[in-house]
């Protein structure tokens, strides 16, 4: 099965809005449906751990105190390129992220690469 553009803009899109609207539901859910058969997230350089582990941390550690900006995004086939600015708002820091997305039959493979 290959993914279609279309459905690649709507994970991007959706995961953005669901997290600068601080809309739980709706993030996490997009990440179990398109990691459904299996999903993994890579910070580059840290241990692997587990995927909605981190995501639960993530939410929980930063969604109050940081806003999501979408600097460019790049899709190509199955795979696609983010770069994003994390503002964390109460300190006026800005931490710049390179994040790579591969798409498969329901998997979802992360990496985050951060510039901190």
């Amino acid at each position: 099965m290959t993914i279609s553009r279309a459905e690649i803009e709507r994970f991007l899109h959706g995961q953005l809005e669901a997290w600068n609207t601080h809309d739980r539901t709706a993030f996490f859910e997009l990440y179990r449906e398109f990691g459904s058969n299996g999903l993994t997230i890579d910070y580059v350089g840290k241990p692997r751990r587990d995927a909605m582990e981190i995501l639960e941390a993530m939410w929980a550690d930063h969604n109050a105190g940081m806003r999501l900006e979408a600097v460019k995004s790049v899709i190509n086939g199955h795979e696609a390129a983010c770069h994003h600015r994390n503002h964390i708002v109460a300190a006026n820091v800005v931490i710049e992220t390179m994040e790579l997305y591969d798409f498969g039959d329901r998997t979802l493979a992360i990496r985050y690469f951060i510039d901190a």
